[in-house]
């Protein structure tokens, strides 16, 4: 299947990985209206396509993702604001429920959607230079839709300094905080991404989007939930021909060969 590319969002496919690539560069890729809807019917493709293991979301230019676009936000009537940040919720729901893991690679700027946009993403790797950063406090719009998505990755405490000072952390905060897996030097950042997009793609297609969608619904349960719900799933799952390949490949000291099924 070929993925659609657009003006402001560029879409490859390498080896079982596809990238998209927020493409506003003058406007750091703020997320307009048009940009949301194009990364969510990106993503409904990959989700239709068996030949993708594993979603990069990037960004062009000298940032991330700057978060909404203001210039498209004033003046208007509360059902626009409404269909805005519905929209938003839209696209960010879309990663979660995608079958493929999604990473964010970041570099420069990721503020206050654009920050969302990574605590969305199941992964994230940045460059040393990253920043990332809640500030809709210091212009009157509290960053109550990316707080959403912070506060489960980094919890109450952090989240709230971020969402009440506006403050930027650097990378290396971000990944001692559990808002991003790793830190590379900026020359680093493609190849250290592609690496860990790889070693997703590796695995059972089928395994992998098990696994993320059990990881999802049980992460909010009790404890007692949570097995009830995970024991099931791993049931079933052991009964697919990928972990009965994957066994038998183990015990017999060879590489498996996946079949999605």
């Amino acid at each position: 299947m070929a993925l659609k590319a657009t003006e402001i969002l560029e879409v490859e496919r390498d080896e079982g990985i596809a990238v998209l690539t927020l493409n506003r560069p003058a406007q750091r890729n703020a997320l307009s209206r048009e940009l949301m809807r194009e990364v969510v019917a990106a993503l409904d493709e990959v989700r239709g396509d068996e030949a993708v293991r594993a979603v990069v979301v990037a960004g062009r230019g000298p940032a991330f993702c700057a978060g909404h676009d203001l210039s498209e936000m004033l003046d208007l009537g509360l059902e626009d604001y409404r269909e805005i940040f519905a929209l938003c919720t839209r696209m960010m729901n879309a990663i979660h429920e995608l079958p493929q893991p999604v990473i964010a690679r970041v570099h420069g700027m990721a503020t206050a959607a654009g920050c969302q946009l990574v605590a969305a993403c199941d992964l994230a790797v940045a460059g040393t230079e990253a920043r990332f950063a809640t500030p809709g406090v210091k212009i009157g719009l509290f960053c109550t839709t990316p707080m959403v998505e912070v506060a489960r990755s980094i919890g109450r405490k952090r989240a709230l300094e971020l969402l009440l000072t506006g403050t930027a952390i650097d990378a290396e905060t971000a990944a001692a905080w559990g808002l991003i897996n790793r830190v590379v030097a900026p020359e680093d950042l493609d190849s250290a991404t592609s690496e860990l997009a790889r070693s997703i793609a590796a695995a059972s297609p089928l395994t992998v989007a098990i696994g993320k969608r059990a990881f999802y619904s049980q992460i909010d349960l009790g404890l007692d939930g949570a097995y009830e719900h995970c024991q099931a799933v791993m049931s079933e799952n052991a009964t697919a021909q990928d972990a009965q390949e994957g066994m038998s490949a183990f015990i017999e000291k060879r590489t498996p060969t996946w079949r999605g099924c």
